[in-house]
């Protein structure tokens, strides 16, 4: 079993409701099984159309028999599934009802035609690091050697982004045996 983490996000519809729908999706995949799921973080856009709205970010954390381009693969069903156009379809970081990215992979760095892991911009993207911090903290970059906390305070905050309080991801999709987010010291 690999330990694998999935960047969830979006900025069209119910956003809240996609998110959970993407949630109960994962967890339902074969060979899978949810066992984290961070706090939901409300962030302004990076690149694309400047109207867009803003969106809803997470991240789950797995543990699966699946191999990465089997899991990008089903991760890719699920947002179609929920109405994201293809990649012909759609502007580059435009507004989408359900983006998935698979972050990290256990230690494996996987260069493949369509997929890269580590996420090429992992490091650089506060809406994505701070959400794995919720869940993954401790665990160490397979390329940059240093751990999701560390990478995390490098980055600036993004100043318009607020921590989701609509409730518990977790619960809302039904999962309300797996993980939930660590607390930071401010939080607790």
């Amino acid at each position: 079993m690999a330990d694998a983490y999935l960047a969830l996000g979006s900025n069209l519809g119910d956003r809240w409701g996609q998110l959970s729908r993407a949630c109960r999706s994962l967890a339902g995949l074969a060979r899978t099984a949810v066992t984290g799921v961070s706090g939901v973080y409300e962030t302004t856009p990076v690149g694309g159309p400047a109207d867009q709205g803003v969106f809803l970010n997470a991240v789950v954390a797995v543990t699966t028999e699946l191999e990465p381009v089997e899991l990008l693969a089903r991760m890719q069903a699920i947002e179609a599934a929920a109405g994201r156009p293809s990649r012909s379809e759609r502007a580059r970081w435009g507004p989408r009802p359900l983006d998935l990215d698979l972050l990290l992979y256990d230690q494996r760095v996987v260069v493949e035609p369509g997929l890269r892991v580590p996420h090429p911009r992992l490091h650089e993207r506060w809406f994505v690091l701070r959400p794995l911090a919720d869940v993954a903290a401790e665990v160490t970059h397979p390329t940059l050697g240093r751990t999701i906390a560390d990478l995390l305070a490098d980055v600036p905050a993004d100043a318009g982004a607020v921590r989701h309080s609509g409730g518990s991801l977790r619960e809302a999709a039904g999962l309300a045996g797996v993980a939930g987010e660590r607390k930071d010291d401010d939080e607790a």
